[in-house]
């Protein structure tokens, strides 16, 4: 893989994992668009296993950078929550329930992503489809960010973690986008834009740390790709620098600006893919 595709990859999923916008569709599109064929010299069934190698490491460059961005969230988290498992201490302190209400979050999608990851690989993904999701989710997004909402962080419940948790299913389709299907969740739940965002980024820990851990085990038992190695280097580091500007940078927008950007962007970026699929500029297959 040349370095220029491991740089701008890992720019567009350090970017895209946080803004609404679908990182996993962005790593389907991109090379798509510009006619990549980088797995394409491996066999064809080693090809898809060595494209979600590397998508892992892109993952874990965004992983830290949410990491160190929240670090002293994540501490205390961690903390209170091995603290209330350890001494149970009645009634729970917000930060321990907090910390077990987000990692319940994260187990409907990580349930649904390990029982039909087959399918959704074969299956889901498909230009088209990418397009027709960008742009139903971020009208969804457009009309429940109208909604006046001030509930805080420290207003979470089981209820919303449920509710939340199974929203994040639906990210697991490319073009969904998990931050946005969160956001939107979160949102229609009557939280204030800030809150769903920073809700949406800390709920992104648990889950993306299974998957990279989960893939991480693989990869390492498989190996490094031969030629791959540092690419994948380049793209964790890429990842990682754009992660925490996204981080950093949604959060101060949605503090003062409503999504409309974002969702004016996702339908342009659509209605350009099914155009493109349409006219036959580009096979309407990965």
């Amino acid at each position: 893989m040349p370095i220029l595709h491991a740089i701008v990859l890992g720019l567009v999923q350090g970017l895209s994992e946080f803004l609404p916008i679908s990182s996993s569709g962005h790593l389907l599109l991109v090379p798509w668009l510009f006619g990549w064929h980088d797995f394409s010299r491996f066999p064809v069934g080693q090809a898809l296993s060595v494209e979600k190698a590397f998508d892992v490491s892109l993952h874990m460059g965004t992983l830290v950078a949410a990491l160190l961005y929240f670090r002293r969230d994540v501490k205390t988290y961690v903390r209170e929550g091995v603290r209330l498992v350890v001494k149970r201490e009645r009634p729970a302190n917000a930060e321990g329930r907090l910390a077990w209400l987000l990692v319940l979050s994260a187990l409907p999608g990580a349930a649904v992503g390990a029982l039909f990851e087959k399918t959704i690989d074969e299956k889901l993904g498909k230009p088209a489809l990418i397009a027709v999701s960008l742009i139903v989710f971020g009208l969804l997004l457009a009309y429940i960010d109208r909604r006046v909402g001030e509930r805080k962080i420290e207003q979470y419940s089981k209820r919303d973690a449920i509710i939340v948790g199974a929203a994040q299913v639906l990210a697991l389709n490319p073009g969904t986008s998990r931050s946005g299907i969160t956001m939107t969740a979160g949102r229609f739940l009557g939280f204030n834009r800030d809150t769903a965002a920073r809700m949406s980024f800390l709920m992104s820990l648990p889950i993306t740390g299974g998957a990279v851990a989960y893939k991480g085990l693989k990869l390492l038992k498989d190996g490094v790709p031969s030629g791959l190695g540092v690419a994948m280097a380049v793209g964790v580091l890429t990842s990682g620098i754009a992660g925490w500007i996204a981080v950093w940078g949604t959060l101060k927008w949605v503090r003062t600006r409503s999504f409309t950007p974002f969702v004016v962007y996702r339908i342009a970026l659509g209605v350009t893919v099914l155009v493109i699929v349409a006219e036959g500029w580009r096979s309407g297959q990965l």
